[in-house]
């Protein structure tokens, strides 16, 4: 008895598509960039911090919720102003490859 037959014994109501498949987004972020994204490095009253700027044609909110997702994700701090987003301490490196995966193209700047 495999999953699909379980299913069907504990939810016999319930009607199976013959495509279910599970799709799963790598980007939720809307962006068509002419020119890559400028991650640069600077030292901030003598602490590292990563400011990447560049964004053109995106909203306010996608820039918070892409500035969100790198925090969640590599446990930083962080901030957006004026476009820019300004993270805490040097992951330049993780940052830069994330921005790659998601599906912007990313120019090291810097240090």
């Amino acid at each position: 008895m495999d999953l699909k037959d379980q299913l069907k014994n504990i939810f016999p109501d319930h009607k199976f598509s013959e495509s279910s498949t599970v799709e799963t987004k790598t980007s939720n972020y809307s962006h068509s960039q002419s020119n890559p994204l400028i991650c640069k490095y600077e030292k901030r009253n003598g602490r590292p911090t990563i400011i990447i700027d560049g964004f053109e044609n995106i909203k306010k909110s996608d820039i918070k919720l892409l500035a969100k997702k790198i925090k969640q994700k590599f446990s930083v701090g962080g901030s957006v102003k004026d476009y820019t987003i300004i993270i805490q301490g040097n992951i330049r490196v993780e940052i830069m490859s994330f921005l790659t995966a998601v599906g912007y193209k990313v120019k090291r700047v810097g240090g």
